[in-house]
């Protein structure tokens, strides 16, 4: 069976790779979810309905944090690249270029 989050040959794949990809997808799936909820809540009139796919949204946010996480977890060089911005102030190219210094 073959999935689109697959360039290679998925039976080439070993375990940790396909739960990679995997984790890929399901942090992009989240993603488009949050932005579903902001234009839908962007748009919507009635408190009650709006307040619901608030709710929603943060749940998808969370999902999206966990999914980062776990990758994060995988890739050491990618964590150290997002310390160097997340939740820093200034300049987000300047600093995401020091991040980028930092892991290699």
């Amino acid at each position: 069976m073959s999935f689109d989050q697959y360039h290679e040959p998925p039976e080439e794949l070993s375990d940790k790779t396909r739960t990679f990809a995997r984790m890929i997808v399901s942090l992009t799936e989240e993603a488009e979810a949050i932005n579903w909820y902001e234009q839908r809540i962007s748009v919507e009139k009635d408190k009650q309905a709006k307040a619901i796919m608030q709710n929603a949204q943060h749940e998808e946010f969370k999902h999206f944090g966990m999914d980062l996480e776990f990758l994060l977890r995988q890739k050491p060089k990618w964590r150290d690249t997002l310390k160097a911005i997340l939740f820093k102030e200034g300049d987000i190219v300047k600093l995401g270029e020091k991040g980028e210094e930092a892991s290699e």
